[in-house]
């Protein structure tokens, strides 16, 4: 059993070293929690529980923490995949629910598994969820003072069960006063990737995540045979020449983890049981 998370980016420039403390510190104790969980949960289950976390703490671009976007409204979007079914399931530019990955969990018994816009809120309302507004004073104030601080981050978590299943999932509350209706890459396939051999979760420039396929083409270089470290090598090479900005965690079916980011800091936490390991 495995798992590792990730929260976004660090910038020294614009947080200070008591939010990289307290990132650190919460991401160790989520990747704690969600460990503990994962021993008598599947993959899927502990990748949702983990994410939902996430979202429930306000250091993190997701739930609570989401980013305004240009027209003054949050919108989310999240999505879960199973490696063992290979069924993806999400939400883009959802509107007032706390946990956007959990819409995505249920989704996943549906035939039409990735809902957008107001569709998605009917269809979360429709299945007991109920309107939460994410919104915190101090995004308020970020928006109606035009900081733009936000941008580069989502959450996500990848977990490797005791059957030696893996499960992938990705959550975002966008990049801030973006253009209504902008899809970042957290709710497709070059975002949030996972198959029986691999699972991959990216955090970023959504649009520099899409152009390179980042999550699907490691996946899928771990399933034609490639080391899980060649193929970080070779898709972020790729990445490095359109100058893309993107981090993304990783499990194999082996139980071997990696991360990887093309613009320091990525923060992240991944634990075994054992050993941590948290971004410095």
């Amino acid at each position: 059993m495995k798992i590792i998370i990730h929260g976004g980016f660090f910038s020294e420039s614009d947080q200070s070293h008591e939010v990289k403390t307290a990132k650190q510190n919460s991401l160790k104790k989520i990747a704690a929690k969600a460990f503990e969980f994962l021993k008598t949960n599947s993959a899927d289950a502990t990748v949702v529980y983990a994410i939902s976390l996430l979202e429930n703490d306000s250091l993190y671009n997701a739930g609570i923490g989401s980013q305004i976007q240009s027209d003054g409204k949050i919108r989310m979007s999240a999505s879960l995949m199973n490696g063992d079914t290979q069924k993806f399931a999400g939400v883009i530019n959802i509107e007032n629910v706390k946990n956007p990955i959990k819409v995505a969990q249920v989704l996943m018994k549906e035939d039409d598994r990735v809902l957008g816009g107001n569709g998605a809120k009917i269809y979360a309302l429709e299945n007991g969820f109920e309107d939460f507004s994410t919104e915190i004073p101090q995004r308020r104030k970020e928006f109606e003072e035009k900081v733009k601080n936000g941008g580069k981050g989502t959450v996500g978590c990848v977990a490797l069960d005791s059957n030696g299943k893996l499960a992938a999932g990705t959550s975002t509350g966008g990049k801030g006063f973006e253009i209504v209706g902008r899809i970042s890459d957290s709710a497709t396939v070059a975002g949030n990737f996972a198959n029986q051999f691999c699972g991959v979760s990216c955090t970023g420039v959504g649009e520099d995540i899409v152009s390179n396929a980042t999550a699907a083409k490691i996946v899928i270089r771990v399933t034609d045979g490639m080391t899980i470290e060649k193929a970080f090598e070779k898709t972020f090479s790729e990445l490095k020449e359109i100058d893309g900005f993107a981090g993304a965690i990783s499990i194999d079916k082996d139980g071997n983890i990696f991360h990887q980011d093309s613009y320091p800091t990525m923060v992240f936490a991944s634990y075994d049981g054992t050993d941590f390991e948290t971004f410095n």
